[in-house]
Parts: structure tokens; sequence; C-alpha cells
């Protein structure tokens, strides 16, 4: 009993000094003061939350069954996720810019929801009721996804003036990493201890406990002060409109489809490189659960290398940053193609989930400077509707082609649409900025030859091709960044 008492009591101790450590780091470079290092902490409890799910559903998807009868099964959870996300996805993000003034309640109605979820699934595991069960993990997706919508909407409103968009959304995204990566083999273990139905009802418990942490942001998370342009005020009463692709921006777009390209090669790697190994057609002498265990720790690592480097290019063009990601992931996929073992397997699935997060954190920097207050939920909304279903053709594209190769003949083909799809987007950006330069010289043209100097925006509406109406509002650039500059606390009160 003494002994018992003693691990406890290291045990808690080791978890005190665990969470103070955690706390400085979240809290670092005034992350505290403006709430950022909260938001940090409330990600990384619902990415744990969102862990646990997968663990706890895990055995009832695909494994264990026979490859064939897996196949149908994975290809209907894909088809049931994706046509219903296609249509709820995009209306999340106008309905959250609709309560600006609410946000922290949204995210917390988005938690307590998912928990409810996690009940309703846990009764579903124990009866092996998949009519219960599918509709339940498809409203825990997109609960999950308005919750990231919402997260990345209000980044720029607890920025501290030391830490520029990239670093922020990285260190966000190192934290929720870590957290998943600790939940996963202590939802294993609860799993085969206790079964899937009781981490399904223990995560209840989690997400009712992290939505309440999620009131506890604080108030101007709920009131974002974005000090309007004289210039521009009219605008500011216009209603926001609709985002698609179509109305996003260049750069936004630019990234949007080099991140749907990535997402894509990172859907179709997943479900067949599984069935590839599955099937012994991944050459190598070793079991199949540690071959999936070893693509699944390199699938990690690349993660959590992608944000780490993300910190590291904060100074580098987001934009550039999200090409260079494309061609990594299209190198190396070409490169395992033509070597293709297990190691080049190994390090095609570190690549993929590298570039597939240093890609999503540049153009989550790249809306959050791009895209006006007022309409920046929607373009979340649409941006993550756009890659889970590139994610989702990805993966039936892996399924079918698992069918019929066994892994060099499909590798090269998705490597040539992804260099394809590469050429397209450079081609498309060095015409875009040839021609943005000659509009700028004409206006600074113009500009010489007239009595009066035109004003800022004249040039900056030419160098874009908008006209007045078209322009969106946005908040002022983002120079944490770039040494020299510094930023003003969003919260100096917070």
């Amino acid at each position: 009993m003494g002994g018992t008492r003693v691990a406890g009591k290291a045990a808690a101790d080791g978890t005190l000094r665990v969470g103070r450590a955690a706390r400085r780091l979240t809290h670092a470079q005034g992350a505290g003061r403006t709430g950022l290092g909260r938001l940090i902490e409330l990600s990384a409890l619902a990415a744990a939350g969102d862990a646990l799910i997968t663990v706890a559903l895990a055995g009832t998807l695909f494994f264990g069954l026979p490859v064939d009868e897996a196949r149908g099964q994975v290809a209907l959870y894909l088809l049931i996720t994706m046509a219903p996300f296609a249509v709820v996805a995009p209306l999340v993000g106008p309905a959250l810019d609709r309560f600006r003034s609410g946000r922290r309640y949204v995210m917390a109605g988005t938690l307590i929801a998912r928990g409810l979820l996690c009940w309703s699934m846990a009764a579903a595991v124990l009866s092996n009721d998949a009519v219960t069960l599918f509709p339940a993990a498809l409203g825990v997706l997109v609960l999950s996804k308005a919750y990231n919508v919402s997260r990345a909407a209000i980044m720029p409103s607890v920025l501290p003036a030391d830490i520029g968009l990239v670093t922020a959304n990285a260190r966000v995204a190192l934290f929720t990493l870590v957290s998943a990566g600790v939940a996963i083999p202590v939802g294993a273990g609860l799993s085969a201890w206790l079964g899937g139905e009781w981490v399904l009802r223990g995560t209840l418990v989690l997400f009712a406990v992290v939505g309440v942490y999620a009131l506890r942001l604080p108030r101007h998370v709920d009131a974002p002060d974005i000090e309007p342009d004289p210039d521009e005020e009219h605008l500011q009463e216009r209603p926001a409109r609709w985002r698609t692709l179509l109305n996003v921006g260049p750069a936004v777009a630019e990234a949007m489809r080099a991140n749907a390209a990535i997402r894509f090669f990172s859907g179709f790697l997943l479900f067949f490189l599984l069935f590839v190994v599955q099937e012994d057609h991944l050459p190598g002498d070793y079991s199949k659960e540690l071959i999936i265990a070893v693509l699944a720790g390199a699938a990690g690592a690349g993660g959590l290398a992608g944000a780490a480097v993300a910190s590291w290019v904060r100074n580098r063009s987001p934009q550039v940053t999200v090409l260079i990601t494309l061609a990594l992931a299209t190198a190396v996929g070409a490169g395992t193609a033509f070597l293709y073992n297990l190691w080049t397997a190994v390090a095609v699935a570190l690549v993929a989930a590298f570039a597939q997060e240093l890609g999503k954190l540049a153009l989550d920097a790249i809306v959050q400077r791009e895209i006006g207050e007022e309409v920046r939920s929607s373009t979340f909304g649409v941006v993550e509707a756009l890659l889970q279903i590139a994610w989702v053709i990805g993966g039936l594209a892996g399924l079918i082609m698992s069918l019929y190769s066994r892994g060099p003949a499909a590798l090269t083909v998705v490597a040539v649409a992804m260099g394809a799809t590469l050429v397209w987007l450079v081609v498309g950006r060095r015409r875009r900025l040839r021609v943005t330069d000659a509009r700028v010289e004409s206006a600074r043209a113009r500009s010489s030859r007239s009595p009066a100097p035109a004003p800022a925006s004249a040039s900056a509406e030419a160098a874009s091709g908008m006209t007045t109406t078209d322009i969106v509002p946005r908040p002022p650039a983002d120079h944490g960044d770039k040494p020299g500059h510094t930023k003003p606390l969003t919260n100096p009160h917070g």
C-alpha cells in the first residue's frame, strides 16, 4: 500500500511539473497576455479528444476485416463523409461570421456537442449500429472543422507583438500534434483494457471540461477590435460576400490549390500504402503490423517537423513556402515510384505529412493576412471543405489503384499529376506577377506625369487588378515576422 501511495505521489508531482513547463511554453513571448496561450492549451486538449475518438473507432472501420471487405467499408465511409461534408462545411463559415460577437460560446458549443456525440457513438459501437455510428462520426468531423475554422479566424485577435502569424499557427500545431501523440497510446491501452465504448464515454467528460475552458478565452475574442480605414468606411457597411475559390483573391486561391494537391497526395498514400502492405506488395521481410507502425510513426514525425519548420521559415513568403512544399512532395513521390521499397515508402509518408502540415500553416497565415475579419470564417470554411474533399478523393483513388497496381505504377501516375499541378501554379504565378509589375509601373508613370500625385490606394488597386468595389477590407499587414517591425498588442489590457 505504501509503495502505491509513493508511486501515485511521484506521478502527480511529475504531472504538475510537466504542466508548469507546458504553461511556460504556451504563455511565452506575451502569449499569456493576449489569450494565445489559452487558445493553444484549448486546441491541444481538443486534439487529444479527437485522437481518443479515432483510436476508439479504429476497430469498427476496417482493421481486422478481410482486405476485400475492408475496401468496401472504407469506400463507404469516405463517400458518406464526403457527400454531406461538401454541402455542410461551406455553410459553417458564414454561420460563424454572423456570430463573431459570441465566438467563445460557438467554440464551447462545438466541443460540448462533440462530447454528446461520443456518448451516442459509444452506444453504437456496443450494439454494432452502423446507422447511428456513421452520422455521429460525420457530426464529430463537421464540428471539429467548425472549431478549427473559429480558431483560425480568431488567431489575429490573440496575436502578441513579437509573434507572427505563421509562428503562432505553428505553435498551436506543435502542441496539438504532441497532445494527440500522447493520447493515442493512452487511448489504445484503455481500449484494449476497457473497450472502445468506455474510451468514448470518457471522451465525453474531456470535451465537457474543455468546452467550459473555452469560455475562459479573453473577451476580445468575441469582439475583435478592427480599425477601419477612413477611406474605406463605406466598404465596412457592405454585407459579407459568399466566399468561393473565385473571389478569395489570387494569393489565397493559389495556396488553396497547392494545398488541395498535397492533401490529395496524403489521402492517396494513406489508403494505398495501407492496402499494399495488407496484400504483401511492399518489399520487406517485416510483419504487416510493424510496417504499418513504422509508416504511421514516419507520418507523425513528418507532421511535427512541418510544424517546427514553420517557425523557422517565419521570415519567408508563405506563398513561396506553399509551392516549395508541393515541389518537395512531388519530387519524393517520383523518387519513391522509381526506387520502390520499404524505406522509400517510409520517406514519402514522412515527407507527405511534412508538406501537409507546413503547407496548411502557410495557407492559414495567407488567409489571416489577406482576408478581412468580416468574411474570414467563411473563407476558412471554404478552405476546410476543399481540403477535406481533396483528401477523400485521394483516399478513393488510393483504394482503386491498390486493386490494379503493386506500387510503382500508381505512384508514378500520382507524381505526374502533382508535377503538372505544380507547373500550372508556377506558370500562373509568374504571369500574375508580371502583369502586376506592369500595372504598377504604368500607375507610377501616370502618377509622375500628373500634376497631383495619385493616392496610394490607386496604385494598389491597379496592381491588384480589382475595382474599388472588389476590394475586401483586411486588417493591418502582419509585420511581426520581419526584423525591425513589431505589431501593437491586440489587447493591451488582456
